[in-house]
């Protein structure tokens, strides 16, 4: 492996380690991992704890044969949910992943200090666009007015010249998330760069095209996936003949009926995350586009109870059009509205 690479590792070792996580001499790290992670990125990980002062904890799993609660069965859930549940931090590298399983939740239940980041399967230099190249307080402030727009309305609207046309109304009492790197007190985070919402059950209604689907091969070729969504749920999937049935197959595997339903809608906005490139945490979080997620969210996202659901994936489209209620604020993937403009020239540069 080139020395550059090495670099890169340890690089994007500490930036999330010491300066997001901001991780303190003495606090324990835990750094979960399985067969489809790269060990020398893990051990960069535990070096960059230890370098500080940290106590890393290197777990590795097996790589279960679904994400989330669906995998449940080849994980050691006991001993896993004990050791989460007694750690400062957590970092969740697992390329099939623990997050919204019985696992991360009760750790979250058990475990109030837990600053939590799931980075999944990234490669190095998806992690390098996602988490460098931008000024943190610049950020912060784009994302909390874009959430404060949110907020304030009660409709919003997301068009795509791919043909997704969909809208849902907000619930006030559900989350309206941003993350902007700052992971140095508790909190469910994931990579910077987005505002998230989750929508008011029942209320999304019209077509949502993807340029990228989880579990779907739609991403760089002919293939097309589109969800019917109607009350809040997918009501059809249409597209490429074989890749729609081979999604209605995938849905239908679990045979849970809260697989169907939308759990959440993020907004992309990482200033160094330009364009889609095929990785999933980087593209949810590209500039201009959305993502949307479907079947769990958790009871911290979406009170009381949550959705519970077997498992979770997301789809991405990119260069979207926004609207809140009727005020447009994105059109093809650029930030238009006069609030918000500045904000966005600051972190990008004109355009």
């Amino acid at each position: 492996m080139s020395t550059n690479y090495n670099l890169e590792r340890s690089l994007v070792a500490k930036v999330i380690m010491q300066d997001m996580f901001k991780v303190k001499a003495g606090e324990s790290v835990a750094i979960t991992a399985d067969s489809g992670n790269d060990p020398e990125l893990m051990n960069a990980f535990a070096a960059a704890v230890y370098a500080v002062g940290g106590k890393p904890l290197l777990i590795w799993t097996p790589k279960a044969g679904k994400d989330g609660q669906a995998g449940i069965k080849d994980w050691p859930e006991e001993a896993l949910t004990a050791a989460l549940s007694n750690v400062d931090v957590w970092l969740e590298c697992n390329s099939t992943i623990l997050l919204y399983s019985d696992i991360w939740e009760n750790a979250f239940k058990n475990n109030k200090k837990l600053r939590y980041l799931i980075i999944a399967d990234s490669s190095v230099q998806s992690l390098l666009r996602t988490f460098t190249g931008y000024n943190v307080p610049d950020l912060s402030k784009m994302l909390n007015k874009v959430r404060d727009m949110v907020l304030d309305c009660k409709t919003i609207r997301i068009t795509s010249d791919n043909g997704t046309d969909v809208s849902y109304d907000i619930n006030l009492d559900y989350s309206f998330d941003i993350d902007d790197g700052d992971f140095s007190m508790p909190k469910f985070g994931t990579a910077p760069g987005y505002v998230n919402i989750v929508p008011k059950v029942g209320s999304m209604n019209g077509t949502i095209v993807f340029d990228l689907l989880m579990n779907a091969n739609v991403y760089g070729t002919d293939n097309k996936l589109e969800f019917i969504m109607k009350d809040g749920a997918i009501s059809d999937v249409k597209g490429t003949a074989k890749e729609a049935e081979n999604f209605k197959e995938y849905l239908a595997s679990f045979n849970d009926p809260n697989m169907y339903k939308i759990s959440h809608n993020m907004i992309g906005l990482n200033p160094s995350i330009r364009k889609m490139r095929g990785e999933i945490v980087e593209d949810e979080r590209v500039w201009g586009g959305v993502d949307f997620g479907f079947g769990h969210t958790s009871p911290m996202d979406m009170p009381p109870l949550g959705q519970v659901a077997k498992s979770h994936f997301d789809g991405i489209v990119g260069k979207v059009s926004i609207y809140l209620d009727d005020i447009q604020i994105v059109e093809n993937g650029i930030y238009t509205h006069p609030a918000l403009k500045p904000l966005a020239v600051k972190l990008i540069g004109d355009y």
